[in-house]
């Protein structure tokens, strides 16, 4: 391995050159310059909406610049130690290359995938939806798994999360769950994962042990920004309080601050209770109805364009991923066709695989 590590690290060199020239280093330094500007000016938050986008397009400028820079000198201080290593004979150093060479093949590999976001909305936040579909207990337990894997990639890479409402089934499990996502690109990365998931294992829930497939729908869309301008007319609305529960019923508070909300033109529900204040979970809720009329909006419009284009749409929204343990152990994609035996691993977050082999093939499919 260590007579490959010079041809490798020359060819990681060119990969990441290859980045450089997408991401134009040279605008985005002179874009830093003028948000730098900008966000220095003493009225900058006189025009909340600007302000935001200004710091928000400011932070996201500085992490693609630290995050191209810091792999740049990782991969100069590789080649520099494997000059070392081979000169002093050190073993130890070979291995620390050899540790650190697998670090910078993934994060340059992420890097590059991220190049191919350049949707719309593909920068914001992800606002993910859960829900139980067919199989009873089994879907809602399935339902409750997947969220947990979810949350659990989140956690894997620092973005922070935040549950809107969780509706628990009577059994065992979640009716369904809303939760955001807050990273750059996270709505691009996550896009892909929408659809329905299919489980294929023995019930834990049938005393007779037979095998139960079971399914649940995850949706994904980008969360609204100010610029965003969806209108929603009062009139459209039926607001309803009740008090928040967790499972089982157990009462999480004592008074009617969970708050659902119907859009009464379109019969889209949202609905959320994780703060203890009335006026929190309403402003919450509406944030998460103004998503997902956006995204009703972005679907009507790409339907148009598809329809002046004569092409019928893409069908991969439905059933998009099996994850079957029992008899045997597998995870595969059915659009991309990556697959896996490490099932646990999958179901406890570890879904880089199959999103980044999602955003390549959306790309080349042109299914965006």
């Amino acid at each position: 391995m260590t007579d490959d590590v010079p041809a490798e690290l020359k060819e990681l060199s060119a990969t990441l050159t290859s980045i450089e020239k997408v991401l134009d280093l040279g605008a985005l330094r002179k874009e830093l310059a003028g948000l730098e500007a900008q966000a220095a000016q003493p009225d900058l938050w006189s025009d909340q909406e600007k302000a935001t986008q200004v710091t928000s397009r400011l932070s996201q400028v500085q992490a693609d610049l630290r995050r191209v820079d810091d792999l740049r000198r990782r991969l100069d201080d590789a080649a520099l130690l494997h000059e070392m290593a081979e000169a002093e004979n050190d073993q130890a150093t070979r291995d620390e290359i050899a540790t650190e060479m697998v670090g910078l093949r993934k994060s340059i590999g992420e890097l590059e995938v991220r190049t191919l976001l350049g949707g719309a909305y593909d920068n914001r936040d992800a606002l993910v939806t859960v829900q139980a579909e067919a199989g009873g207990v089994d879907a809602a337990d399935w339902a409750q798994m997947l969220m947990r894997m979810y949350l659990r990639w989140a956690e894997r890479h620092n973005y922070p999360t935040e549950v809107y409402d969780t509706s628990y089934a009577e059994e065992a499990g979640i009716k369904s769950a809303t939760f955001v996502v807050k990273a750059p690109y996270a709505y691009g990365t996550l896009a892909g994962e929408h659809g329905t998931h299919r489980l294929v294992r023995i019930s834990p829930f049938d005393n007779q042990h037979r095998r139960q497939t079971s399914f649940a729908g995850v949706d994904v869309v980008p969360v609204v920004q100010p610029t965003d301008h969806i209108e929603i007319d009062d009139k459209d609305l039926r607001i309803d309080v009740y008090r928040s529960s967790g499972p089982g019923g157990q009462g999480v508070n004592t008074t009617d601050s969970a708050v659902r909300i119907t859009h009464l033109p379109t019969n889209i529900v949202v609905s959320c209770q994780n703060e203890r204040s009335q006026i929190q979970n309403k402003a919450s809720a509406m944030a998460v109805l103004q998503a997902k009329l956006l995204e009703r909006r972005r679907q009507e419009e790409r339907a148009t364009m598809d329809a002046l284009r004569g092409e019928g749409g893409s069908s991969w929204g439905n059933q998009i991923r099996s994850y079957v343990l029992h008899p045997y152990q597998m995870v595969k994609d059915l659009r991309t066709e990556v697959e896996t035996g490490n099932t646990s691993a999958v179901l406890d977050g570890d879904i880089d695989d199959f999103v980044e082999a999602e955003i390549r093939w959306k790309q080349r499919d042109g299914a965006s």
